[in-house]
């Protein structure tokens, strides 16, 4: 039997995530709790585990405690056969800086490459939400005879100015990738679609190594994986594009086949958590054979108490819901809703309280937020862009802590 190849898995999970902002206040955007019981990071590294990967570099850098936290506490592995899942932070190991990009956070995290040694490198970004075998795109890769292959997807075009835009011939070689450009280009089969680069990587482990270095001493460079070190492999004519639709996850239903979502912003997280809700959902989290590993908790049960009702909602455990309204919310653990509270279409992190007589729409609330009694969010949009950040698209979001008055 031929032996597996050696890859080594690395996370970019230094980002701010201004654009989440406030729930980037406190926390690196991967720390962002997600569908009740998750993290961003979670699907991430559910994928990389999942599809046999085990030895995973996350790296971090900006407010990263709350990570650290969860991927010592969630992310533990026994290391009995040489697997490791820890985060790395910014060491200034080539000189008294942070990370200056993407590209510099690995240049200057090589020593974990040369430590591990592996023949091929998995980079992926830890902020989308998403189903993934990535074993399949790697064993793509080595067929390829590439040095880098970039996972693509289709996206409508209209959506794809604020991502990498792939060009690619009949033979799956990247001939073009511009970043986030105002006029991306079309597929050739559809002329409203665009393939767009999901910010996963695969790359021969050699070949980035003097990529990073050549990048290094480019004083013109943004130090950027998707806009520096692809557009070079590009240039070289040894990028392929590997087509996201190619890619089969056990358990996946034909209505979830395919999600990918970038929540880069406040109205894109909450279009993802609704689209857990529906009874037929668009994402479903109860894929058994392709499992994202979230936190656990030693909590009771959810309990519903007297009347009211709870529909199209996930609720999470150790959550109390008495006599209220809850529709086509996302509710995760240790939230407590009191008599009469009405909570419609919102997503509500653990922890939070929401008094007698409140009405909640449209919102996302950050951790351990209390809406006081008879409080009102959502209702009037003009007030609360006073009080609290209110989305584009009318999302009021409210952060970490924070008393509604």
């Amino acid at each position: 039997m031929r032996a597996a190849p050696h890859v080594l898995a690395i996370v970019l999970a230094g980002g701010e995530g201004k654009r989440l902002y406030p729930f980037t206040a406190d926390r690196a955007k991967p720390a962002v709790p997600f569908g009740g019981t998750y993290r961003l990071i979670d699907f991430v590294l559910s994928n990389l585990v999942n599809g046999g990967y085990e030895r995973i570099c996350v790296l971090t850098q900006y407010k990263s405690h709350s990570l650290d936290r969860h991927i010592a506490q969630t992310w533990w592995v026994s290391g009995f056969h040489g697997e490791y899942i820890t985060s790395v932070p910014a060491q200034q190991r080539l000189g008294k800086r942070w990370f200056t990009g993407s590209a510099d956070a690995i240049l200057q995290s090589l020593n974990l490459v040369h430590d591990e040694n592996p023949d091929y490198l998995v980079v992926f970004g830890a902020d989308h939400v998403y189903r993934m075998d990535p074993s399949q795109m790697v064993a793509a890769h080595i067929a390829s005879g590439a040095s880098a292959t970039v996972a693509g997807i289709r996206v409508p075009r209209d959506e794809a100015h604020a991502l990498g835009c792939i060009d690619a011939d009949d033979d799956g070689r990247i001939t073009r990738f511009v970043e986030k450009p105002a006029d991306p280009p079309a597929t050739p089969d559809d002329p409203t679609m665009t393939l767009a680069s999901m910010g996963n990587y695969v790359f021969t482990t050699d070949a980035l190594i003097e990529a990073l270095r050549a990048d290094s001493a480019n004083e013109d460079s943004g130090h950027d994986m998707g806009g520096d070190i692809i557009p070079a492999f590009v240039a070289r004519g040894e990028a392929a594009v590997y087509d996201f639709r190619d890619n089969e996850v056990p358990g996946a239903t034909e209505r979830d086949r395919g999600y990918w979502r970038d929540v880069g912003t406040i109205d894109a997280f909450y279009d993802a958590h609704m689209d857990l809700v529906s009874p037929n959902p668009v994402f479903t989290l109860y894929n058994r054979h392709w499992p994202i590993r979230g936190e656990t908790s030693n909590l009771a049960p959810a309990k519903f108490i007297g009347g009211g009702s709870v529909q199209n909602s996930v609720v999470g455990a150790g959550s109390i819901i008495k006599a209220t309204a809850v529709s086509g919310s996302v509710i995760a653990t240790d939230v407590v809703i009191e008599d009469g509270a009405v909570v419609q279409d919102c997503v509500v992190m653990p922890g939070v309280r929401i008094k007698s007589g409140a009405v909640v729409r449209n919102a996302i609330l950050d951790k351990n937020v209390v809406v006081s009694p008879m409080a009102q969010l959502g209702v009037d949009l003009e007030r609360d862009r006073t009080l609290h950040t209110v989305s584009d698209g009318g999302i009021v979001a409210v952060g970490k802590g924070v008393i509604v008055e």
